[in-house]
Formats: structure tokens, sequence, C-alpha cells
């Protein structure tokens, strides 16, 4: 900010710079005088010179002179020797420059300037008349931030010094750095535990129309700001040690910049966005006095000072990567206004003018630079008549002194006479060239008026034009504004239609590909069912062949039994043939031929033959009543329960329900279930019935059986008349297992069926 000796800084050039622009055109001291709203007021000179003498009457002046000598500590500061000066300088104004500097310390302002002494923090005190401990502290009296009338924030109260050159305004700056707040850490010698704020405001105001007096219209002053801020530097408490008042400085300066960059986000994300958020700028002291600026009101640079040091390497990215977000910020400045329209190069003909007069009063050897009064006309006048003699009469006989005065008076009437002659002569002429150039005047008069009005109709049509133009440019920002929110909602719906579409088309790959694993499942399950099926109806088509071929027989036996009926003689009777005979010569019994000639061979199967190493579940329902048959279902070391559990059935492999019913013929009839039991996918247990076994309690007067004859040894045709009851001879059951050719838990029952009365 300062620079160094032999090497000035941002401070010592900005004011180099202006003040070698402005130099010649600056107005006397006092000529423009500051309010306390931050307004700006022209005084005339003789105002001015008031000023002045009040202020060289005081004993300490307040503005330092310029004719006073260069403090030698920072003499070596302000000798820049670019001598750098802007070239478009309105030369028919006139400018002054005033100065202020302020610190924001914890948040609160103070004037560096102000006469004042330093109030230190003083501690609060309760009723006891000591000090608080929770760490609380009166601040010194703090300036307040105000807003003007043209919404400018401006530090209210706030010393403004006029300088009228380099020298001057870096001694006012260096008078206030001497209070500037400053302490020694860990990291610096002298580090800054405020951000200082070093004003300079430049006013300007237009000539009059004679180019000599400053217009002495307040709407025409022109007030310009320049705001150098040195912001205090961002601490990490672990690296500086800090401890105290120190700690509470480093946090209020942590705070008020991350406030800077809150607001310079949010100014970022409303202008690419396209949002309205609310920028925070009452958060801060330092953001809320420069709001104007972020709002378009003046324009913003920041200088980003970089410790090369490795160990300060996250603190200078951190600072980088906020002055690159700082970069994309824009914001629109407003349209300066113009100022009067009087004719330009007013000064110099002025300057011209003064010295054109003064260079002929010095060629008629009047007076030079106007040091002496003008004489009057009477007086040179005067001086062209002839001396008068000396009219003192010292002797009665003196004769030639009143001669002499005579005639001196009678040229001196004589040349008078010719005077106003001439006079008159010459009133005439003038008179004469006075009507002749009022004519002319009143001519050009009357021509400047003609074009005067016609350069009015033009203006006001060109003024018509300018509005209608700048009416159309509003409906055409509107409109382009109106297509910019369009376009960022297409655009918006835009992407979300892609993400839609990418979403669809996922889910529809999705589908696709489950599609497909579904069509080559129900393929499976197609052909699998189909396999199944055929199976099946190869299972079902054997079983209605094997019943066809089981009521052929039937048929078949019937008939033979009923032609053995009619073809016995009456008079014998049968004989029933003996036990032995029974075990010695097995019955011989007809078989039918069998309607399928590829019909599976049936194999007989024993009952109980399958029992053995299995373990079963004798599932015996409490209301089965006991029987006092021979043949009793028992099944050694079965489970013996009255009701079907998962427990008991998860024990064995087999299962065996008994159940009783009463047949037509009044018998208790006992059927056997019995099925094969396997575990389920959800952890249970299944049973698949697989077989009936039907035990029947008959009376055997009841059995429609025919007797063998007596002859023992009978005919060959005997042999198909004995036993020829079909009920006695099918009462042998064909069992069938899940998965042999009839198909699984099919089961045919043979059994004796009830004679006919």
């Amino acid at each position: 900010m300062t620079g160094s000796p032999g090497d000035g800084g941002l401070l010592p050039r900005c004011l180099d710079m202006i003040f070698n622009s402005i130099g010649p055109f600056q107005a006397k001291r006092f000529v423009f005088k500051l309010d306390d709203k931050n307004g700006v007021d022209v005084q005339c000179e003789v105002d001015a010179l008031l000023e002045r003498q009040k202020r060289d009457a005081m004993p300490v002046p307040k503005t330092p002179s310029g004719k006073r000598q260069i403090d030698p500590e920072f003499a070596d500061m302000i000798n820049v020797q670019d001598h750098c000066k802007v070239d478009e300088v309105d030369e028919d104004n006139v400018y002054s420059v005033f100065v202020s500097y302020i610190e924001i310390y914890n948040n609160y302002i103070y004037d560096l300037l102000e006469e004042a002494p330093f109030e230190q923090i003083k501690p609060k005190w309760n009723s006891c008349n000591t000090p608080v401990r929770n760490g609380d502290f009166i601040p010194p009296q703090s300036k307040i931030l105000r807003e003007d009338q043209n919404h400018n924030m401006y530090v209210t109260g706030c010393t403004e010094v006029e300088v009228k050159s380099t020298e001057e305004a870096f001694e006012v700056f260096w008078r206030g750095q001497k209070k500037r707040r400053i302490a020694n850490t860990q990291l610096n010698r002298e580090s800054s535990r405020s951000h200082s704020v070093f004003i300079i405001k430049l006013a300007q105001a237009p000539l009059d129309a004679d180019g000599d007096n400053v217009l002495q219209e307040k709407e025409q002053i022109t007030l310009s700001q320049l705001s150098l801020v040195d912001l205090a530097g961002s601490e990490r408490t672990n690296r500086t040690k800090a401890e105290g008042n120190r700690l509470r400085e480093a946090g209020n300066i942590n705070q008020s910049l991350m406030t800077l960059r809150t607001c310079i986000e949010v100014l970022r994300e409303n202008q690419m966005y396209g949002t309205n958020k609310m920028v925070p700028y009452r958060d801060s002291k330092l953001t809320h006095l420069f709001k104007n600026y972020f709002d378009g009101e003046g324009k913003v640079r920041m200088i980003v000072c970089v410790n090369p040091k490795a160990e300060d390497y996250e603190e200078s990215l951190q600072v980088m990567r906020f002055a690159e977000m700082t970069q994309e910020v824009e914001v629109a400045r407003p349209v300066d206004r113009p100022l009067c329209g009087l004719t330009p190069g007013r000064r110099f003909r002025n300057q011209a003018f003064k010295e054109e007069l003064a260079r002929k009063l010095e060629m008629r050897g009047g007076p030079i630079n106007g040091e002496t009064e003008e004489q009057s006309a009477s007086e040179i006048f005067l001086q062209s008549f002839p001396p008068l003699p000396s009219c003192e009469l010292l002797d009665p006989n003196d004769d030639q002194t009143l001669p002499k005065l005579i005639e001196v008076l009678e040229k001196r009437h004589k040349l008078r006479q010719m005077l106003s002659e001439e006079f008159a002569k010459n009133v005439l002429a003038f008179k004469t060239t006075l009507q002749e150039f009022d004519s002319s005047v009143i001519s050009k008069e009357n021509y400047i008026q003609g074009k005067l009005s016609e350069k009015e109709k033009t203006i006001a049509g060109q003024k018509m034009e300018l509005e209608r133009l700048e009416k159309k440019i509003k409906t055409l920002e509107y409109k382009i504004e109106i297509l910019e929110k369009t376009a960022t909602i297409y655009e918006e719906d835009k992407r979300n239609l892609q993400q839609e579409l990418e979403s669809k088309s996922q889910k529809l790959q999705r589908q696709a590909s489950d599609k497909r694993r579904l069509e080559a499942r129900l393929q499976g399950m197609v052909a699998e069912t189909t396999m199944k099926w055929e199976k099946e109806c190869e299972r079902r088509v054997a079983a209605k062949q094997l019943e066809m071929q089981n009521k052929l027989w039937v048929k078949d036996e019937k008939l033979k039994q009923l032609k053995a009926i009619v073809t016995e003689p009456k008079n014998e009777k049968p004989e029933r043939p003996s036990r032995e005979r029974d075990r010695e010569k097995p019955i011989q019994r007809s078989v039918s031929p069998s309607p399928v000639p590829n019909a599976p061979p049936v194999r007989l199967r024993h009952r109980r033959s399958r029992s053995a190493g299995e373990r079963w579940v004798d599932h015996k329902p409490p209301s089965n009543l006991p029987t006092d048959t021979v043949m009793q279902p028992h099944v050694p070391h079965a489970i013996t329960v009255a009701a079907a559990s998962e427990k008991a059935l998860a024990k064995c492999d087999k299962y065996m329900l008994t159940h009783q019913e009463l047949a037509s013929d009044g018998e208790i009839e006992t059927k056997l279930i019995k099925g094969d039991v396997f575990k389920t996918r959800g952890g249970g247990q299944a049973v698949q019935f697989t077989e009936i076994e039907t035990l029947k309690q008959e009376s055997p007067t009841g059995r429609k059986r025919r007797s063998s004859p007596s002859n023992p040894d009978p005919p060959e045709d005997a042999a198909d008349s004995e036993w020829t009851d079909v009920e006695t001879r099918c009462s042998v059951a064909v069992e069938m297992r899940a998965g042999s050719a009839l198909g699984p838990g099919y089961q045919h029952h043979a059994q004796p069926k009830r004679r006919k009365p």
C-alpha cells in the first residue's frame, strides 16, 4: 500500500497520478466545501477568502501547508519518478481533492484523523466497582454508517481534509497511519489488527461562461471517490498463537473476510444462474460501507499479496481461489450524466484576453498587471492642456504675469473648443457606429434566433426520437430478458427430458434384458411342461389301457363263470377243495387276452416289504375303534401320533394315516393311506400320498363261491369251474410308486365286491 523508500506503493502512485492530471486546474482552498451529508457545496471567491483568513488566524492549522518541509520519514516513498497523468481532463473545470482515513476494528469504525485523544478498550464494571469476569468490554465511541440521498454509504462525522499536492495528502495519511492498531504475532512483527480505508474524494465543477469564476450551481458539481482498502490478513490461531484481545481481533477479521467472500459468491451466483438472492452486505461494516461498489456505482479491483514460503501454502491457495472467483463477477455500471453545455475553451480564452489587455496597457505606458489604479478620463483630459504659469503677484508694478496668464488661458480655451468640437464629432461618429452595430446585432440576433428555433425543433425531434428509441430499447431489453428466462427454462426442461430419456432408455434396456431372460425361462418352462405333460399323457394312456384290460379280464371271468354255471350238472353239488389240495395244486385262473399288445407287465409287490429300514409316522386319530382282526396294521420303529405335527414329520421320511369308515354291509373298513415326507423350499414339511391299503372284515356266509365236486380227480373242465369267484380271485392289490410307467401316485385296488342278491 505505501511501498518502501525509493519505490512508492499504490497510495503515493495514485496521489501522484491525480495531482499531475489536475495540477494547473485546481480551485483555491475552500471554494469547494463538504457538507455533513456526503455532498459538496461551492462558494464564491469572497467566502473562500474569508475561510482562508480564518484558517490563517488559527494557531495550529488543521490543513498541512505546501510550503512546509516534507517529513524525511516518508520523503523517499512519495518520490515517484513516473510522472503519469491522465490525458482526457476537462480544462474548463476546476478541481479539488479531499482525503479521509478510517479503520474498521472489531467491526467498529474509527476516524484516524480525529484530533481527540485515543480511547483504550475499557472493561465493563459491575455495581461493586469491579471488572466483570466474563470478558465483556466497552469499545470506544465509533462512527456510524449512513446513506445519503443518492443511496451511497458514507461515514458520518468523519474528518475530511482538503489537500493540494501529493506531499500534503501523504502527510495526512502518515499522520493517521501512526494511530492505526498493529500488534506482534508469531507470524508477523507488525500485524494489522484492523482494515484501513484511505478515501480520496475529487470534486469537479465547471467554470462560468466567461471562464473566470466557478459556476455557482450545486447541480453541476460532480463528486468522485477512490477508496484504497488495506485488508487485514486472515489468521489461523494455531499458527499465530493469539490469546485474549489478539484472539478477539482475529475472530472479527476472519468473520469480516468471510462475509466479503459470501457477498461475492452470492453476486456470482445471481449473475450465472439468473437468481435474485439477497446479498448480505449488512453482516459486516466492511461490506456495508462498499455496498455501492458491488451494486455497480463503481469499479472494484483486488490486489493479492502472496507469501512464497512453503509453510503458507494453504493460506496462499485459499487467497488465490478467492481472487479467481472475484474475476468472474461482473456488475453493470450506470451511465455518467453529461455536464452543462457551455462553450468549451472558456479558460484559455479568458487567459488570452487578460494577456492581451496587459500587453496593450504596457504599450501605452499605463499600469502593468493592474499594480496602479486606473486614471480617470478628466485627469487624462487636463494633462493635455498647456501648463499654467506662476500666478503670484509680488510687485504691484508687475505687468507680465497677468498677460502671460491671459495668453495661456486663451490657448486653453481655444484648445478646449477644438477638443469639444472633436469630441462632438467623435460622439456623433460613435453614435452612428453604435446604431450600425445595433442594427447588425439585431439582424444577427434575428438570424441566430431563427437558427436557434430550427436547432430547437431539430433537438426536440431528436429528443422524441431518442425517447422512442429508449422505449424501444427497454422493450427489447424486456423481451431479451423474457427470452433469456424462457431459454433458461427450456434448457432446464431439455436437461430434465434428457435425463428422463436416459433413465427410460436404461429402464427399457433393463426391461428388454428381463424380457429376454423371462422368455428364455418361459421357453425352458414350456419345454419342461411339454415333456411333463407328454409323460403324463403317456401315463394316463397306459393307465387307461390297464383299466380297460382289467375290465375286459373281469368281463371274461364273469362270462366264464356264467358258462360254468350253465354247463354244470344240477344233481351234483360242488365240493370245496381242501386246504391241502390248494396247497398242493395251485389254482389255475383263466387269463384273458391283453387288449394292448405292448402293455407293460405288472409287478406284484408285497405289502410290507417297504417298511424295512425306514422311519414312519403312524397317524392314528383318537376316533379310531379297535378291531379284533388278526391282521393288525403295525409298523416297527414308528412314531405314533394322534395329530400330525411338523416336529414328528421332520424326523421321518414316511407317513401313514389310519382311516376307518363304515361300509355298506355294516362292517368296519380300515384304510391305510401312505405317503412320502419331503422338505419344502420354505423350510417346512410336506406329504405326497403314494398308495392306499384297504383292510375289511367280512362274514364267511356272505361269500359267493362255488363248491367243488366230490370227485377227487376232477376233469380238466372242472378247473375252470372251481373257485370262480372274481372277488376272491382279485383280492390282490397292485401298487404303483412315483416314477413308474403309470405315473406318480397312481394305485389300483381290486377289492372284493359284494355279491349281488
